[in-house]
């Protein structure tokens, strides 16, 4: 009997690019195609999601919850955007998201979420990510704000049966949440018997064994200068700029491992710099957006 379950299915097109072959050869093209596929799959992980297939065509993922996987989307394009296009061209890449059932126990996930994701993922353009009207539903506040806030208009949109959105700054759309209650948001840390915040009037905290830090860590494993977090328009996000890497669990999802890289702290959670976030650890880190 299949094994069924509901999730947010991410489906990444990034098959061997025609241009890319006819100006590089094959065996270049393959491998940017290849490159790109590894730099979706460490976004996917890094927001807790799991791969469900891949091949060299494409990449099928599937998050609990949708806020992650349109963050994971989001950091997919931007990780993509920073690498050097090759004589001029960029290898083709197109991402789809929707929110629905999943068959697991086959080589080749199917049902209703990786169909329609897939679907909506061919339809978009290159270097677009896509997301269904179900999915965005689902989508607390944070994740709201990296969605547009009109669907998509015109005939290949009306044959999927569900609105369909752009996702990212790339888009060019606006949100639908006031700016107001973006700006009230604020990170509030806990460190021992400190509590700080990532704000307005704070845009910018520094975590290290510095004394100059704003939260300092006694840790040996930690850096002088190990992390730091900003206040975005798309949320807070740490930057990790450490030896040993940081540690971060997000309620409800797997801990990350982040080495010079970053990631949106879009829920409560506890942070580690140098050590993991599950010890018990005097050094921790806890987080959460108020």
């Amino acid at each position: 009997m299949s094994e069924r379950k509901n999730l947010c299915v991410l489906v990444a097109l990034h098959p061997v690019d025609a241009a890319l072959a006819e100006r590089l050869g094959t065996d270049e093209a393959q491998h940017a195609a290849e490159r790109h596929a590894k730099r979706i799959e460490r976004a996917i992980m890094m927001q807790g999601g799991q791969i469900l297939f891949s091949s060299p065509e494409q990449t099928v993922a599937g998050f609990e919850r949708s806020d992650a996987a349109v963050h994971a989307a989001g950091e997919a394009l931007e990780r993509l955007q920073a690498l050097p296009p090759l004589q001029g061209l960029r290898q083709t890449v197109r991402i789809g998201l929707h929110y629905g059932g999943v068959d697991t126990d086959t080589a080749e996930p199917g049902g209703e979420g990786p169909t329609i994701a897939r679907q909506i993922a061919h339809l978009g353009g290159s270097g677009q990510a896509l997301i269904s009207g179900t999915a965005v539903m689902l989508l607390g506040g944070g994740a709201r704000q990296l969605v547009g806030a009109q669907p998509l208009s015109g005939p290949p949109w009306s044959r999927v049966g569900t609105p369909v959105h752009a996702i990212g700054q790339r888009s060019g759309l606006l949100t639908s949440v006031p700016a107001a209650a973006r700006l009230s948001s604020r990170l509030r840390l806990r460190h021992q018997q400190e509590v700080v915040f990532v704000e307005e009037l704070r845009p910018v905290l520094l975590l290290g064994r510095e004394l100059a830090n704003d939260i300092t860590i006694m840790d040996p494993r930690a850096s002088r200068q190990h992390a730091r977090i900003e206040r975005r328009p798309e949320g807070f996000v740490l930057f990790d700029q450490s030896t040993n890497g940081t540690f971060v669990a997000i309620e409800g999802r797997p801990e990350c491992f982040v080495r010079e890289e970053r990631m949106l702290l879009d829920g409560p959670g506890r942070i580690g710099c140098g050590f993991s976030s599950t010890e018990v650890e005097r050094d921790l880190v806890f987080f959460d957006i108020v």
